[in-house]
């Protein structure tokens, strides 16, 4: 779960309630609640400090799942949590925004370093990382002056095609930020909707039924050099592209406004 302050803007909240609709509306089905009425939730590690803000399965593979951690790099189990490995070590930064696997690859994992979270304190990483042996070897695809990658998302059909929710610089404006695609395995990166040098991409999403519908978060936020001093930009919002990408439009109805939020517990409130 990600560590949010209220008055962070309120396309963070408006996505995840999008995005939580969505997976119902895909994958609703009935299930009799007396199947899993007496599962309890319960720790199965990693035992460390820090905020676990990036995890994954693999579909072809139901005892697998990565996780990324704010500071402690990339971690995987192959026996269903039992027992959790360190697997990014040897890479020059521990902070990992987002951890993703290809759904047609499983050898195919990208990890986009940079907690990706504005807060008062945070860690930033150097672009956006690459495994093809499943989480064993490394390399540095780039982006590395994004300093934080919240959201990374995999075409469902082609392992190559990628895209990276960039957010920037915390503290200061820089342009290497906006959504990200790859059409090549990460050899090259384009950016795909860029609004100025203050507003950056949050998170970002392919429908699993056509990958030409994309969603996009964007989030003009910046922190200042004290505590809990932080800035606000107009642009942020809720975008969609129906072309894989290439152009999008900014979402002005419905759960993409309206949503903040409030009070010490964090809590949501959309409408009026």
């Amino acid at each position: 779960m990600r560590s949010l302050y209220p008055s962070k803007k309120f396309a963070i909240g408006a996505v995840s309630i999008f995005l939580l609709l969505f997976s119902l509306t895909v994958s609703a089905q009935t299930i009799d609640p007396s199947a899993y009425s007496m599962l309890q939730w319960r720790m199965i590690g990693p035992h460390r400090g820090g905020r676990t803000v990036g995890a994954t399965g693999v579909v072809q593979q139901p005892n697998v799942f990565y996780i990324g951690v704010n500071n402690g790099g990339v971690w995987k189990t192959t026996d269903y949590g039992r027992t959790w490995l360190p697997v990014f070590d040897e890479q020059p930064t521990g902070s990992i925004g987002d951890v993703a696997v290809a759904p047609s690859n499983p050898n195919v994992v990208y990890a986009g370093s940079g907690e990706g979270i504005q807060r008062p304190d945070l860690s930033v990483g150097d672009g956006v990382y690459k495994s093809t042996d499943a989480g064993k070897t490394w390399v540095n695809t780039g982006l590395k002056d994004a300093q934080q990658i919240g959201g990374l998302a995999i075409d469902p059909n082609d392992e190559n095609k990628v895209f990276v929710a960039a957010l920037g610089h915390p503290y200061g404006p820089n342009t290497e930020r906006g959504v990200y695609r790859t059409t090549d395995g990460g050899k090259t990166w384009d950016r795909v909707l860029y609004k100025d040098e203050n507003t950056g991409a949050i998170q970002v999403t392919i429908d699993p039924t056509n990958s030409n519908i994309v969603y996009a978060d964007m989030w003009a936020g910046r922190q200042g050099p004290w505590e809990n001093g932080e800035w606000e930009g107009p642009e942020s919002g809720l975008f969609k592209s129906t072309d894989g990408g290439t152009t999008w439009v900014k979402l002005t109805t419905g759960a993409a406004l309206g949503c903040r939020w409030f009070g010490s517990d964090w809590i949501l409130h959309c409408g009026k």
